[in-house]
């Protein structure tokens, strides 16, 4: 690593005695890119046993590679007893165990050095040790992921700093000792940040940036101008059509005249409930008595609608060979999806990375859309109330099915969802916390531009206008039915918005509203319109970046 690292980068260091210290410690350090465990070793003369994310010990090279090097595997998001008891064995012994409480790859607000939170488990493990904490900040590592900077004699700069070492605060109840090492450790990052800041004034280049955006600048500026405006127009034609497509669709979908009366009592009655009462889990029913050992689970719905076909839920399951105890991915698709193969080609690369997939059926799609109608045609229409009460009917069922997952042993779940599918995930994470991550890609967030302007709802807006349904009348549904009026129950760092920087449906600066918002959540931009393939590819790309 000296050597590897020596013709690469030029690694300058604050504080190298505290990581030279003798003795067993904790090494905590902040993560932005992969190689910070490689450059942190290359500097410390004793060798640091580093925590690594479990999944890479799946991969039969990098985990025999990683098993050589006294690495062993941790799960980020529960705690693992074996993980524990190798710690807390090799703390005793006298060795380092490094670690990232970051819990993954993390810049801007999201980040240690910007005053994120602290994950559990750091205090926890140095309490039980009996072992002090050596906080290690580390910056310019993320220029790595630009191939420019592994060219001969280029030498990238790189920063690290090792603060002083935190004690375990024996003389302390244990929950005030924890307590106290997350304060002081959260404290040193930013102390020590701030040392590297104005020791070697660094700029906004030298600062932690997703590997994305580092990745991006290797492309030719010959080729940058010209690439832009061939994919905006390619996007503006697709979503041209489509959108004139979803049009000719809702005109089959005429009111009639008692529409503003219905909608009138409908709205009345639901400004008397929350969110939480709205999309409340009847107690009886459910899938957690249907669902068992085969790839499809179908069940009764709780909302009744006068289309039978859509009044059964299902999911169809894609397991690993972890089984039910192994996290869930929830796939929720798109509206008026055209096939789900591409689900499933997904599904089956979440099962080779340890996750279950669960490729749900939405309201009116799929196996459920009712004979003479196309798929998705009746989710969204001009009846709103039918919208709303669809809406409801897919987060209801979602919750259901994750009840019924934590009854088989599964107590971590993801949400993969796409424009329609994104904003019943963005429902869904108002009402339920237990989330790794949840994805929502193009969804909609802004309610009223889907309705009042969204060049996919001309139709639709002439027959609401048609029936004197006016805007103030909707937006009284909008605490139940607008992901940008509430906040999710899961914390925000967990959720990753995407947006298409051409997209006219789920418009950027709708998605940038919510993200700033939603606070702690991610916004990743992809050169696409509303309707493409590109965007998932990158979101499952940033995923695995995030550790998630």
């Amino acid at each position: 690593m000296k050597l590897l690292f020596g013709c690469v980068a030029r690694v300058r260091v604050i504080g190298r005695q505290n990581a030279n210290r003798p003795g067993g410690f904790l090494l905590a350090a902040n993560h932005i890119s992969h190689f910070d465990p490689f450059i942190i070793s290359s500097v410390v003369r004793r060798k640091i046993d580093w925590m690594a994310m479990a999944e890479f010990f799946l991969l039969p090279v990098l985990g025999f590679f990683l098993r050589a090097v006294d690495a062993f595997p941790a799960d980020r998001y529960r705690a693992d007893r074996k993980t524990i008891r190798t710690a807390i064995q090799r703390l005793k012994q006298g060795r380092i165990i490094g670690l990232f409480p970051e819990g993954g790859i993390r810049d801007g607000p999201r980040s240690l050095l910007e005053g994120a939170p602290l994950r559990p488990g750091a205090s926890t493990l140095a309490h039980i040790s009996g072992v002090p904490i050596l906080p290690c900040v580390i910056v310019g590592s993320d220029r790595l992921y630009s191939k420019k900077s592994w060219l001969p004699l280029r030498r990238t700069p790189i920063w690290i700093a090792f603060g002083n070492p935190i004690p375990h605060f024996p003389n302390l109840e244990k929950s005030a000792a924890r307590a106290c090492i997350d304060r002081e450790l959260a404290a040193a990052f930013k102390i020590l940040f701030a040392e590297l800041r104005e020791e070697f004034s660094l700029t906004s280049d030298d600062l932690p940036h997703p590997p994305r955006e580092r990745i991006a600048s290797d492309a030719p500026k010959s080729l940058r101008p010209f690439g832009r405006p061939l994919r905006h127009v390619a996007a503006i034609s697709v979503d041209s059509l489509m959108c004139a497509s979803m049009n000719l669709v809702q005109s089959r979908h005429r009111l009639h005249a008692r529409s503003r009366d219905e909608m009138e009592r409908y709205v009345t009655e639901c400004e008397k409930l929350t969110a939480h009462d709205f999309y409340a889990v009847p107690r009886n029913g459910g899938a957690a008595t249907e669902i068992g050992d085969g790839e499809m689970v179908t069940w009764p719905s709780p909302i009744i609608t006068k289309f039978p076909a859509n009044n059964i839920a299902r999911a169809d399951f894609f397991r690993c060979k972890r089984g039910w105890s192994a996290p869930t991915v929830l796939m929720l698709h798109a509206l008026m999806s055209a096939t789900h193969i591409g689900y499933r080609r997904w599904a089956a690369h979440f099962n080779g990375l340890g996750w279950n997939a669960c490729f749900v059926h939405l309201p009116y799609h799929y196996s459920r859309v009712p004979r003479g109608y196309w798929n998705g045609e009746l989710a969204i229409t001009a009846d709103l109330i039918r919208n709303a009460e669809g809406l409801r009917q897919g987060v209801i069922e979602v919750r259901q099915l994750i009840a019924a997952l934590r009854d088989r042993g599964c107590h971590e779940f993801g949400v993969l969802g796409t424009s329609y599918g994104g904003w019943i995930g963005a429902l869904l994470a108002m009402v339920e916390q237990d989330f790794r991550f949840v994805a929502l890609m193009a969804p909609i967030v802004n309610v009223e531009h889907a309705i009042w302007e969204s060049p996919g709802t001309h139709f639709m807006r002439r027959e609401l206008r048609r029936a004197n349904i006016d805007p103030s009348l909707v937006a009284r549904h909008f605490h139940l039915s607008s992901p940008m009026h509430n906040q999710p129950l899961c914390t925000g760092d967990r959720v990753l918005f995407v947006a298409g920087e051409f997209d006219s449906i789920a418009r950027p600066a709708d998605l940038e509203t919510i993200q700033q918002k939603w606070s702690g959540s991610e916004l990743l931009r992809v050169r696409q319109g509303h309707f493409g393939y590109r965007m998932f590819r990158e979101t499952i790309t940033r995923l695995k970046e995030r550790g998630f």
